[in-house]
């Protein structure tokens, strides 16, 4: 429930997190969006809509108050998700198969979120590592399973850097330009769940269309025995 609510409301909290902690809320933020990317067990935790509000509070008088800058959020959100992918991909690398299998560390990896992932990198192949940057809980797991799939580190690095640069420029800039116009501020939860849902479509299309065809399958297969 409170992630729930952290998410609908993140402006108040994060605003919150600044009266508190001040400019620490840099480190702060910075720490949810390397975990969000770098651990493959946390693709709950906010990422396009955090971007979003942190740019809107820099633009705040509070946030101007206590001296948040939106370039500097830019710069430091890019830096975590270019970590966050790095430490996620090296985990798969080194022990991805391990952590699907574990008893424990299994249960928070979903094998649908998995399948999802392998068929968008086959598909898309190195551009599926900047579309998946845009893309909720998949962009946890494309790291993860590039990883597993002994694909170039170098190559993986080179979009990962396109891909952050892009998300971080994107979507905090947009918070920033746009988060504090009196309609988006008064309705500021209903606008971060619009972009909770578009970011989550391309997942839950794929997601459905894996279901389909796995039916389908399962039904030929039927029907030839």
């Amino acid at each position: 429930m409170f992630l729930i609510d952290f998410i609908l409301h993140i402006d108040v909290h994060i605003a919150t997190l600044v009266t508190q902690f001040g400019s620490w809320t840099y480190l702060i933020l910075f720490a949810i969006i390397f975990i969000e990317t770098g651990i493959v067990v946390m693709p709950f935790l906010p990422g396009d809509s955090l971007l979003f509000a942190a740019g809107a509070v820099a633009a705040t008088p509070a946030g101007i108050a206590a001296g948040l800058n939106h370039w500097v959020f830019m710069i430091l959100f890019f830096i975590a998700a270019v970590a966050g992918d790095s430490l996620n991909f090296w985990i798969g690398r080194t022990g991805g198969y391990k952590l699907i299998r574990h008893p424990l560390i299994g249960r928070f990896i979903k094998e649908e979120h998995i399948r999802e992932a392998e068929g968008f990198f086959e598909k898309r192949g190195a551009a599926a590592i900047i579309i998946g940057r845009y893309m909720p809980i998949v962009r946890t797991f494309i790291p993860f399973v590039a990883g597993i799939s002994q694909f170039s580190y170098g190559v993986f690095l080179r979009n990962n850097v396109i891909a952050a640069f892009s998300w971080s420029l994107i979507a905090t800039g947009a918070g920033y330009m746009f988060g504090n116009i009196p309609f988006v501020s008064a309705h500021f939860s209903v606008i971060i769940l619009g972009i909770a849902l578009v970011t989550l479509l391309p997942t839950i299309s794929g997601i459905i269309r894996s279901i389909v065809v796995s039916r389908r399958a399962k039904k030929i297969t039927k029907s030839k025995n």
